[in-house]
């Protein structure tokens, strides 16, 4: 394959992409119109093709390396590259990840347009973070309601006290007057499923620690930025830019990625950290269940509709209040 046009490889929609790529120990190049990645064995070296088309993201973590051909081609099918620490949590940064966003000045500009309509008024701001809000805990239980593998673990969102508490939580997010109450509701949540997963996994004592070594922060950790992929690429392709968070603060870098992230979170990522540490699974294997998780309960679907929803309802809104205040 001499000559590679971007239009060749995006035949798949972003949202309907299948993979998402941890790798470390190995270097990414292009050979023969193809991504690959090279690992080296102790008596030879072996290739693996990237799908790239079918490919949302790329995550390369400790030893590795990638060359500019590759990252050329990978630009032109879309992919974005994540710099990443071993296991996929950060090197040298407590709570950010770099991304490489493939270079495109012709992405929609519907979006954006109708995200910063709404985006530097508070009120307007506020409600759309309770929105979000509000998704991630209907997600959250249709999730847990209609994975059987997480009912025979034990998630049951029938559970009294489990119900109880997203019951208050919603009402909370509803009454919240300020950006600060909001977060404060999220994090109580957090920690009353942080709570009800190590109890119903046996887990004793957890605390919710990002250096901590113990398998289930390990997990979290990975599963976290696994679903920062997922949230990066969706604002990319809606060219919505990172820094226009709604929740996690105005001045934090990148905040945005965080946000949409948490739409899936709670619901695939962290009832599998639980279970996969009580397993005492590998790495690779709580990272194949969550991706295969995140592609059951089509996680990039629900970010991309609920993204594009919040930013084309707030637009509707504008253009109608523009057209009210016309006179013909």
């Amino acid at each position: 394959m001499d000559n590679l046009n971007s239009s060749d490889l995006k035949t798949i929609l972003h949202s309907k992409r299948a993979n998402l790529y941890y790798l470390e120990h190995c270097r990414v190049m292009q050979k023969d119109g193809r991504v690959l990645y090279l690992t080296e064995a102790k008596k030879e070296k072996q290739y693996y093709n990237i799908p790239i088309a079918n490919t949302t993201v790329i995550l390369l973590g400790s030893g590795t390396s990638i060359t500019q051909a590759a990252v050329r081609m990978l630009a032109q099918a879309g992919v974005l590259v994540g710099f990443c620490g071993g296991g996929g949590t950060p090197l040298f940064m407590g709570n950010e990840i770099e991304w490489l966003t493939p270079q495109s000045e012709y992405r929609p500009t519907e979006y954006l347009q109708g995200w910063v309509s709404f985006w530097f008024d508070d009120a307007k701001r506020l409600e759309a973070a309770k929105t979000l809000q509000h998704s991630r805990i209907n997600f959250l239980k249709k999730v847990w309601e209609k994975d059987r593998d997480l009912r025979l673990a034990g998630f049951d969102i029938a559970d009294p006290g489990l119900s109880s508490a997203l019951d208050v939580c919603l009402s909370q997010i509803s009454t919240s007057t300020k950006n600060t109450y909001l977060l404060a509701t999220e994090a109580q949540l957090t920690k009353q499923l942080y709570r009800y997963a190590a109890r119903i996994n046996k887990i004793k004592d957890f605390v919710r620690e990002h250096e901590a070594n113990d398998k289930a922060n390990i997990f979290l950790n990975h599963g976290n930025y696994l679903a920062y992929g997922l949230a990066a690429t969706t604002l990319w392709v809606l060219g919505i830019p990172h820094g226009f968070a709604v929740m996690h603060g105005k001045t934090r870098r990148g905040a945005l990625v965080f946000d949409v992230a948490d739409l899936v979170k709670d619901a695939v990522v962290l009832p599998w950290a639980f279970i996969c540490a009580r397993e005492n699974a590998t790495n690779q294997e709580f990272r194949q269940q969550c991706l295969q998780s995140f592609t059951d309960h089509k996680a990039l679907d629900f970010m991309f509709n609920q993204v594009k929803s919040l930013a084309l309802q707030n637009q509707k809104q504008v253009n109608e209040e523009d057209a009210g205040g016309c006179s013909l």
